[in-house]
């Protein structure tokens, strides 16, 4: 329900300096208001006031516009003339397509002695017979009825025959008020039957779908992709039953034959306004910048997110001590588009500002870490060296043996001796018993000398050798 606020009475005076008290003329119209108000106390100097195409049900708080001229009410959805008496220099009065029934609530127009002009085209009231003359003749100050100009004589001829008219406007009148009191009752029934259905629909529907993913790769269970992806065909199917419902809700109420009546117009008026905020609100959802994900919990937990939906592996590189993460990002995607936040326990991918991130399972070195992208596939590699070295040995696998050969192995050791032997020939001790080359006595002159036979002393019985004394060279 929209109001009459000061803030709207200023923005519709701009040609008045947004003065309102000295405001002359003013138009809210097309404005959807249902109800007149506060215009009596901020404008009293008003001379025209323009209201119409709105909801107004009722005229009101204009009775203190003593100054008001020109009162435009057409296209409203008033039922009865009323506290029009305290404006006292009115001379126009438009109430067109309106749902005035009740004709004799003209009668206080009698006090505006200043009202020419009167229209009241498209009200029940105009269908009822001796209608013009009714009004004529309650009504001897005016000179233009609908649009058409009175006559002196036809105001005579509506005078003479008052009694008879009035009466015949009774009884029609009464005819009408009481079919309008049935269209109240069938209208507040109508409308108790649609708040019903609408809170029955709102218990039917299915929990809405955000299209967003939060993942546990610690508590992952299998098949959780498939799950995702039949939660996304549910999501698709729920969408298109929603437009089918909302389609055929839109033609049903098109198609519903409906009486022209102040309720119909009002549920039509809130109808198009409820699909017209919608409409605006999915506009608004889709234009709306997402919130930032929950990628850290209040209590620190890091979660395992991964927005841009992107393959990845990760894999525990032993021999190097390092963890290597390949992940799949776009081909064609600009590298500046791309952040990387290597953290000691986990890593943070933004990809066109969606994160993708990954827990750890070992604490790394962020500033020994490396990223790399390929050229041909547009994957990166991201290499992130681990915090606790570990040194491995390298062992040299033994072959495989037989037990055949372990047994001939043992035999061969068993007969075959290990000895050491030294040969003579390569001895490198030199021989002490040969330092001094023994040279054969030579003769000079006509002597001659013999070598003499020694006689071997190792053999002799009565040689007795003695330690203490060394042996002969």
């Amino acid at each position: 329900m929209v109001h009459i606020t000061e803030d709207l009475i200023r923005r519709r005076a701009e040609h008045n300096n947004c003065e309102i008290f000295s405001l002359e003329e003013i138009s809210l119209h097309q404005q959807e208001l249902e109800r007149i108000e506060h215009i009596d106390k901020w404008c009293r100097n008003l001379k025209i006031l323009y209201l119409h195409n709105n909801l107004i049900p009722k005229i009101e708080n204009v009775n203190k516009l003593k100054l008001l001229e020109y009162l435009n009410l057409a296209l409203n959805n008033i039922e009865r003339i009323e506290n029009l008496e305290g404006c006292e220099e009115l001379q126009k009065l438009d109430l067109t397509v309106n749902f005035v029934g009740e004709l004799s609530s003209i009668r206080v127009l009698q006090c505006n002695l200043h009202l020419k002009e009167l229209f009241l085209v498209g009200n029940p009231c105009t269908e009822f017979e001796g209608y013009r003359q009714f009004v004529l003749a309650t009504l001897p100050q005016l000179k233009w009825l609908d649009g058409r100009e009175i006559e002196h004589s036809e105001q005579i001829q509506a005078i003479q025959n008052y009694p008879e008219v009035c009466k015949k406007i009774g009884e029609q009148e009464e005819i009408y008020l009481k079919k309008r009191a049935k269209e109240r009752d069938e209208a507040q029934k109508k409308l108790q039957e649609q708040e019903e259905r609408k809170k029955q629909r709102q218990k039917d529907l299915k929990p809405g779908f955000d299209k967003r993913w939060y993942t546990d790769i610690n508590n992952t269970i299998p098949g959780s992709l498939e799950n995702k992806e039949n939660q996304q065909i549910n999501a698709e199917q729920y969408k298109e039953e929603e437009t089918e419902s909302e389609t055929d809700e839109n033609q049903d109420f098109w198609e519903e034959p409906t009486f022209y009546t102040p309720e119909s117009r009002i549920e039509t008026h809130r109808y198009i306004e409820e699909k017209r905020k919608s409409k605006e609100d999915k506009r608004d959802f889709k234009n709306k910048p997402k919130s930032p994900r929950t990628l850290i919990t209040a209590e620190g937990r890091v979660l395992n997110v991964n927005e841009p939906k992107l393959d990845f592996i990760l894999t525990d590189d032993e021999e190097h001590n390092q963890l290597i993460l390949d992940l799949a990002v776009y081909r064609f995607l600009d590298t500046s588009l791309i952040h990387v936040d290597v953290q000691p326990t986990y890593i943070r991918i933004m990809v066109k500002n969606k994160p993708f991130q990954l827990v750890l399972p070992t604490d790394v070195k962020p500033d020994s870490s490396c990223a790399k992208r390929s050229e041909t596939t547009g994957h990166l590699v991201i290499t992130m060296p681990k915090a606790t070295e570990i040194i491995m040995t390298k062992f040299k696998i033994p072959t495989t043996a037989t037990s055949s050969d372990i047994k001939l192995e043992t035999n061969t050791r068993i007969k075959k001796i290990e000895k050491l032997e030294v040969d003579p020939s390569k001895h490198s001790f030199p021989d002490v018993a040969n330092i001094v080359h023994k040279q054969k006595p030579v003769g000079y002159g006509p002597v001659k000398l013999q070598q003499l036979k020694l006689t071997e002393t190792e053999n002799n019985e009565d040689f007795d050798d003695n330690s203490d004394i060394p042996p002969l060279i």
